[in-house]
Formats: C-alpha cells, sequence, structure tokens
C-alpha cells in the first residue's frame, strides 16, 4: 500500500465515563487477531460487561483535545479511520471507532493470571503490528510506557518516523510534550506526510518548529529562543 500511513499514539489518563454501546464483543475491531486476548484482559479486569464508547471518544486528555477530531476536514477523518492506532492497556491496540470500555488500567499494570500488561501484551502486539504496519510509514509517537509494549523492530527502520521537542533552553520537552504530539497528530492526518519535506512549514503550538537539520526518520521540533 504505497503512501499509507499508520499513526500510533497514547491513550490519556483522562476518560469520559461510562458509555452508550453495547459491551466489547470480538470481531468489531481494527487487528482481530488481538480479541482473544483482549477477552482475557477484559475478564481479568472485570469490564466485560461494561458499556462502551469508541475510543476517539473515550480519551479525553490533553493530546485528544489538541487533535480535536471532531474538527478535522472530512478527508482527515477518512484517513484517520485507516491510519489511526491508539496504545491502550486494556486492548491493545485500538482504532478511532473501537469500541471501549470504562477502565484505569496502565500499561504499567499488572492482572492476576496475566501479569504486567506491557510484558504480555509484547508478543502479541509485535506479531500483530508486523503484519498490520507491513509497507506503512509509521508514526511513533509512543511514550516509553506504551513502547514497552510492542517491539518497534518489526517495522524497518527506513519506515519509521519519531518525533522529538526540544525547548528554547535545549532540554527535551516534557511538560507540554502531550500537547504538541496531538498538534502534529492533526498535522500528520491533515497531510498524509509521510516525511519532512511535507512538514517544513508547519508551525506547532508555542512556536514550535521542524528543525531543517532532522533526520528522515527522527524529527526535531525546536521552539525559538
Amino acid at each position: 500500500m504505497p503512501g499509507a500511513l499508520a499513526i500510533l499514539i497514547p491513550p490519556s489518563a483522562g476518560k469520559a465515563p461510562g458509555g452508550r454501546g453495547e459491551p466489547w464483543a470480538p470481531g468489531r475491531s481494527v487487528l482481530p487477531a488481538l480479541d482473544d486476548a483482549r477477552a482475557r484482559v477484559l475478564d481479568a479486569a472485570g469490564v466485560s460487561s461494561t458499556p462502551t464508547l469508541p475510543a476517539i471518544e473515550r480519551y479525553t486528555g490533553v493530546l485528544a483535545t489538541e487533535l480535536a477530531w471532531s474538527t478535522l476536514p472530512s478527508g482527515a477523518k477518512r484517513r484517520g479511520r485507516s491510519s489511526l492506532l491508539i496504545a491502550t492497556a486494556l486492548l491493545g491496540f485500538v482504532g478511532p471507532f473501537d469500541a471501549v470500555p470504562d477502565h484505569r488500567l496502565a500499561m504499567t499494570d499488572s492482572l492476576d493470571g496475566i501479569g504486567r500488561l506491557a510484558a504480555w501484551w509484547r508478543p502479541l502486539l509485535s506479531e500483530a503490528l508486523a503484519l498490520h504496519l507491513s509497507g506503512r510509514v509509521v508514526w511513533d509517537l509512543l511514550p516509553n510506557e506504551h513502547a514497552a509494549a510492542w517491539d518497534h523492530a518489526v517495522v524497518p527502520a527506513r519506515r519509521r518516523r519519531t518525533a522529538r521537542f526540544v525547548a528554547a533552553d535545549g532540554r527535551s520537552v516534557t511538560h507540554w510534550n502531550k500537547l504538541l504530539k496531538g498538534a502534529l497528530t492533526r498535522a500528520l492526518l491533515t497531510t498524509g506526510a509521510t516525511g519532512p519535506r511535507a512538514l517544513a512549514g508547519l508551525s506547532l503550538p508555542l512556536g514550535y518548529r521542524l528543525d531543517p537539520g532532522s533526520s528522515s526518520t527522527e524529527l526535531v521540533f525546536t521552539q525559538p529562543v
């Protein structure tokens, strides 16, 4: 699939409560090969029969707010449906309209009979993503907690893109990281960018712009002094 994208983003600690959708069921999500594993985690977490929301509505944190899915142009939404993957401790990776129960699990948590979720998911997600991401340019915007749940080596280095944000004082950004990733995700969905050339004129919040010295695989965005 030439030119196809995948964008991997984290969930958020902030979540919309409750739900209006039917409880999670197999066969209604991206990466259906994970459904047996998902059912195990749902049972262990005690949320297998609770109402759901689409992932894009469930996660309400800073990244999701800056992405502002509901205001995206129609073309960007179409691209998002096929390219956006949200990492979750409960269900592995999900698409924006996969049903997600309310939960408070993190990848660093453990469940009886499963153990630490990042370690348990890692071989399962690595195998599923090796197939799903084949031929795609992959924008990996995951923090360490979620990066630990899959082996990014299943994607050849030439097709994997990462982003780093460097503040005016030269330090890597921590506080505004999710805000900037949300804005970058919005730009990727809008432009379909597969590398730095398409992002050369992009201005992110707080004045961050692409460093022209960035490589094609690690893009560095810097704040003006």
